[in-house]
């Protein structure tokens, strides 16, 4: 199921705007990785076929024109791909995975109703989800609040957004059901200066590995499970950290966003000890650097 044809409205709006906030937010390009480029309302996915999951995600958040709508919960595979190339619904089932939107259900619901509805139907298309474990402890729910955070921001100061989420893609990550489970996921939020001169970016890292050791955050590893049972999956941290870290661990070219990142305007914070320079363990929205 994706845009009608005989959607006009709805179809003007597929795809990540460039040119959505002051600045010039160029799609980032992963390296030499070959990808499907999927233009929904409001955003983009670029799906990795060989993973079946997307590379990196790219949604605009239009903070003054925002529409509540329920969530409804119709998950379904884009007709546009191949069924083998897209992580659906058997790799759920049965389970305790959470099929974990990457474009966030609300962030691309705003504009006209017509394209408001046709954005919240899109979120729940199996390219726009990952497998992440079911169980959430207290830095899942603050990466969660980050969410609802970025978007208050945005609603409360009518600010503009382009939102890049996706998961770490590492030739290591365990294997279930023939899909390779991301033990890592990435988000980077970027606006432009009250005067539109200039960007501004940060950049967060959740970690789900099962046994996270802080001396060796350089490499997350699972051991890999069989067709019928579920790799281990440990609690969630999060992080936020420099979004040349984040270039690094995805091979995304970001090099732009990096330029503009917001822990580089603060005096630099030493971090606890064992973790890499500039991450900064979020414990509480009090930490977060904008």
């Amino acid at each position: 199921m994706t845009i009608a044809d005989d959607q006009p409205e709805a179809s003007a709006a597929l795809g990540y705007d460039p040119g959505f906030l002051a600045v010039q937010v160029p799609l980032p390009r992963p390296g030499p990785r070959a990808v499907r480029e999927l233009p929904y309302a409001h955003f983009t996915v670029l799906l990795d076929p060989r993973r079946r999951l997307a590379s990196l995600t790219a949604v605009n958040v239009d903070g003054s024109s925002l529409v509540d709508l329920e969530r409804g919960d119709d998950w379904h595979l884009d007709e546009r791909v191949a069924a083998d190339e897209q992580c659906g619904p058997e790799v759920y089932a049965r389970n305790d995975l959470d099929r974990g939107h990457l474009v966030r259900r609300r962030d691309p619901v705003w504009g006209t109703p017509a394209v408001a509805s046709r954005a919240n139907l899109d979120t729940f298309t199996y390219t726009n989800a990952a497998p992440q474990a079911g169980d959430f402890n207290q830095s899942s729910e603050l990466w969660l609040g980050l969410e609802d955070l970025v978007l208050e921001y945005a609603a409360v100061h009518q600010q503009r957004l382009s939102v890049l989420t996706g998961p770490v893609l590492h030739p290591d990550d365990p294997t279930y059901r023939g899909v390779q489970l991301p033990l890592r996921f990435w988000k980077i939020a970027a606006w432009a200066t009250r005067d539109g001169s200039a960007l501004r970016t940060s950049g967060y890292l959740l970690d789900q590995s099962p046994q996270l050791d802080d001396a060796d955050l350089g490499r997350a590893t699972a051991r890999a499970g069989d067709e019928g049972e579920l790799p281990p999956l440990g609690p969630y941290r999060t992080f936020q950290v420099p979004v040349r870290d984040i270039a690094a661990l995805t091979g995304l070219e970001l090099a732009q966003l990096a330029e503009a990142d917001s822990l580089q305007v603060v005096p630099t914070v030493r971090p606890p000890s064992g973790l890499p320079e500039g991450w900064v363990p979020l414990d509480s929205p009090d930490q977060l650097t904008f």
